[in-house]
């Protein structure tokens, strides 16, 4: 490859290092957030970056995305402590996306809506995975970043805004009656709020055609997940799993797509 060729995509790659960096900082600060409440002093910027562990604060080589993890061995600087291979994998899978934005994209702000839409939807999965939660702070302005895509880049859709605002309201609707169903019947609850919340968002970006393609992958990946479970660990197939993190698959699955 040309040495002028490759210089964008080292820069890029780059950029999206940094982008996973911070995705992995929301990914364990907004959970944090929604546990503490109101209370001051902690946000996505304060306080600087420490280990979750020993509460040292870390230097800023301690933060190289991907290259500090390996040089420390997946380990703490300071109490050794092991860090987890979700830091750099998800670093190294934004890095991925970015490129990808960036082969796609017909201009910037086209690209920036799309790395927005990733690395939110990146974003929601894990915690979901992690916590059976998705936060507000996420899926809402997922969701009107959605709308606004549409209505200030409409070329770059193959959804008009009409179909996006059908698709935020369509797959609220459609999850809220399910639940209220489900309850009906067994009294107790079958999905989160923060689900419709979820699918309204993905409506809102993929348009209404695509909200029973969405919720029909999502689905047999949440009830194979299910079976493998219940196949190699003996879990009972009547506990509660996350179903976010297959919406946020399966709408990223259909995104990639189109």
């Amino acid at each position: 490859m040309d040495v002028e060729v490759a210089i964008p995509y080292i820069f890029l790659g780059l950029f999206g290092l940094c982008l996973g960096s911070f995705i992995n900082v929301v990914i364990w600060r907004i959970p944090a957030m929604e546990t503490r409440g109101s209370s001051h002093g902690f946000n996505l910027l304060v306080p600087g970056s420490h280990c979750t562990h020993c509460r040292h604060k870390l230097s800023l080589w301690h933060n190289i995305p991907v290259i500090s993890w390996l040089m420390l061995r997946g380990r703490c600087a300071f109490c050794r402590q092991a860090i987890g291979w979700r830091y750099p994998a998800i670093e190294l899978l934004f890095m991925a996306l970015t490129l990808l934005c960036w082969r796609y994209a017909t201009e910037p702000l086209c690209m920036a809506f799309w790395l927005f839409f990733c690395g939110s939807i990146l974003a929601l999965a894990v915690i979901d995975f992690q916590h059976m939660l998705l936060p507000d702070m996420l899926t809402l302005p997922l969701l009107w970043g959605g709308l606004l895509f549409h209505l200030l880049l409409p070329d770059d859709s193959p959804v008009n805004l009409e179909e996006a605002v059908l698709g935020a309201a369509g797959g609220y609707l459609f999850l809220w009656i399910i639940y209220w169903l489900y309850w009906s019947v067994r009294r107790r609850e079958g999905l989160g709020y923060g689900d419709f919340k979820l699918l309204a968002a993905l409506g809102a970006w993929l348009g209404w055609r695509a909200i029973p393609e969405v919720l029909l992958v999502a689905s047999l990946m949440a009830l194979a997940l299910v079976v493998l479970a219940k196949l190699f660990s003996g879990k009972a197939l009547g506990e509660a799993v996350p179903f976010g993190p297959w919406l946020a698959l399966a709408g990223w699955g259909v995104w990639l797509m189109g």
